[in-house]
């Protein structure tokens, strides 16, 4: 999926670096999310639900705040009011440009921040929070033990996630006097608040808070087991998920599109590493999600489907879909299709009809099972119309891959 990379003015005048994950078609409707204190858009977290919702055929704004990531300014002049402003900066410049978002995301201080802009981006219909605290001066639990010196110099150079910020008065007294209670009973929105039980950075708790204070509707999702920056995967793209189901309820993410338009722009095979282990892969198509791995004998730990299991499955299934479409047209009475595949490699010696004589070969076995009260000739032609399968024929002609580095 494609990822448009631009700038847009922030409140402060200041050049804020954005990034727009699209969908590979015409998006059906925009989302813009809102990252963690001292994150970035490009965290771990941001890039997946990003890329998730893109797959589902939402287009997801997210952007450094400012003198964060590659966003100007200076990150010690920024306040929780002024991220608040740059998220509606943000949606305005969607609005001009594309289309204004009608689901909003945040999170940590992000989805206090989104709730907090919510009001005044009025196309929103839906607003998801992740591990958001009910009060932004949560925050500054992190840094706790610098609260007194920072209020008595005005400014103190702090280590948050190992990096250094310098963190101002002004920032404090900002993040105190904002009352965001007043924010969510106000936001007549729909409302999906998820937290984890065991995130030790934001408590459960908040997210009652902001679930009782909301009025309906409002939902409540349980991130089981995951931690406060959704480091795993497989938690980002549940929760990912999640907004898509919920969403769909308020806004509109259908796509109309016409059979022609399928036909004609193939749908994008997305292939990224999980770093879960050594060869754990997931696959997205379009709005599907696959695993792959290898098998434990070749060090993989067989979480998934390996690479030839789905070059297999993908003749199989081709092979099925031919044979169908087939019987269908001439009213044959075949009931089912059954395609039994292997994968092998075998001396070339020992293939007379091959052209080639040295070395090894690959060789696909395709066992077909055909139930229904077929006679001979019936099967037999059925027989011949499997070899004609696109995907068998592309394997058995001559292929061109082209390979280049991502931008």
């Amino acid at each position: 999926m494609p990822t448009e990379r631009f700038q847009f003015t922030g409140e402060g005048g200041h050049q804020l670096a954005a990034a727009l994950e699209l969908p590979d078609s015409e998006p059906a409707a925009y989302a813009l999310f809102a990252h963690c204190f001292t994150c970035g858009k490009d965290t771990l977290a941001a890039k997946r639900i990003s890329v998730a919702l893109a797959a589902k055929g939402i287009a997801v704004l997210r952007f450094d705040f400012t003198g964060l990531g590659s966003s100007e300014g200076d990150f010690a002049n920024s306040t929780f009011s002024s991220n608040v402003a740059d998220l509606v900066r943000a949606a305005d410049h969607l609005r001009t440009t594309r289309k204004a978002p009608s689901l909003l995301i945040g999170h940590s201080l992000g989805g206090a921040a989104i709730l907090a802009a919510a009001g005044r981006i009025p196309e929103a219909k839906a607003v998801a929070t992740i591990a958001a605290p009910s009060d932004p001066a949560h925050v500054t639990g992190l840094f706790k033990e610098h609260i007194d010196t920072i209020r008595a110099q005005g400014e103190v150079e702090v280590s948050l996630a190992g990096r250094p910020f310098r963190i101002k008065r002004e920032f404090l007294d900002d993040i105190a006097e904002h009352e965001l209670m007043n924010d969510i009973t106000a936001l007549h929105k729909a409302l999906l608040v998820m937290q984890s039980p065991v995130d030790d950075t934001v408590g459960i708790d908040n997210a009652t808070k902001i679930f009782v204070a909301a009025k309906h509707p409002k939902s409540f999702v349980s991130l089981d087991h995951a931690d406060h920056l959704l480091s795993k995967p497989a938690d980002a793209l549940y929760a990912a998920e999640m907004i898509v189901a919920w969403a769909g309820r308020y806004i509109d993410t259908a796509k109309s599109a016409k059979v022609s338009d399928v036909v004609e722009e193939p749908r994008r095979v997305v292939v990224q590493e999980t770093r879960k282990s050594k060869f754990n892969q997931i696959i997205t198509v379009g709005p599907h999600h696959l695993v792959a791995d290898e098998p434990v004998a070749a060090g993989g730990e067989d979480a998934g489907s390996g690479p030839y299991d789905f070059l297999l499955a993908g003749l199989g299934a081709c092979t099925s879909m031919t044979m169908r479409l087939y019987a269908d047209r001439k009213s044959l009475p075949l009931d089912r299709v059954t395609v039994t595949l292997k994968h092998s490699k075998i001396y070339a010696k020992d293939c007379a009809e091959c052209e080639t004589r040295d070395g090894m070969l690959d060789q696909i076995e395709r066992d077909i099972a055909m139930d229904g009260a077929l006679d001979a000739e019936q099967r037999k032609r059925l027989m011949e119309i499997a070899d004609k399968c696109p995907v068998h024929r592309t394997l058995t002609s001559e292929i061109r891959i082209v390979t280049k580095a991502a931008d």
